[in-house]
């Protein structure tokens, strides 16, 4: 139990991490605009999001609470 806390510790301490130093994320989605018969045309675009800075800082937080926390656990 304690490894797990200090694992999910560990997890969400980067995962805070990576979202206060690079907030924005670019992917790409495919979608069929149109379909005639068997020839469909598609469209690729490319989307950006962004992680609030609130979200990563929560993150960091409870990833540092269970660190510190997780070996105390009975």
């Amino acid at each position: 139990m304690k490894r797990f806390v200090i694992i999910l510790g560990i997890i969400l301490l980067i995962s805070g991490v990576v979202g206060l130093v690079h907030p924005n994320f670019s992917y790409h989605k495919q979608e069929e605009v149109a379909k005639i018969g068997s020839f469909k045309a598609t469209v690729d675009e490319e989307k950006t999001t962004q992680i609030p800075a609130a979200v990563s800082i929560v993150l960091l937080a409870s990833g540092i609470g269970l660190v510190l926390l997780g070996p105390r656990i009975k």
